[in-house]
């Protein structure tokens, strides 16, 4: 089985990847430059406590990739749905690649400029986007 949805779900864990790799190469360099931070006697927290601590573009990385871990996963699921359905390739993959393409978007407006606004239009936008494949999966599972 062989469905195009599959393209867009790579494409978006390798997005994921790309984010994480930037997350590390500005983190890492970052935490190096805290003078308050040991990082060498570090015992346990999370990413968020570094807010306040790391500069802020740093930061608007590190969300950025959590973000891609929040929403996305809706994504997958259905996009998996919907290929092993039978229901994975024309408009629904085009849908899926519209989907990826705003996540990636969302991605760059956060991690460079941060607007929230812009940035929340470009949420709502790919939310909507995942509506119509949850839909569009609903009735692939659901009819017939």
């Amino acid at each position: 089985m062989k469905s195009e949805i599959l393209q867009p779900i790579v494409a978006l864990a390798a997005w994921t990847m790309v984010m994480w790799l930037w997350m590390y190469a500005t983190r890492i360099p970052a935490m190096g430059k805290v003078k308050e931070l040991d990082t060498t006697n570090m015992v346990g927290g999370t990413g968020a406590k570094l807010d306040g601590v790391l500069p802020e573009k740093v930061q608007w990385i590190a969300h950025n990739y959590n973000h891609l871990h929040e929403a996305p996963t809706v994504f997958y699921a259905v996009a998996l749905t919907l290929a092993v359905a039978g229901a994975g390739d024309g408009p629904n993959a085009h849908i899926a690649w519209i989907y990826v393409i705003l996540r990636i978007l969302h991605s760059l407006i956060q991690a460079l400029w941060n607007r929230v606004m812009v940035r929340f239009l470009v949420f709502v936008l790919s939310s909507l986007t995942l509506v119509c494949l949850v839909y569009q999966a609903a009735m692939a599972v659901c009819s017939g």
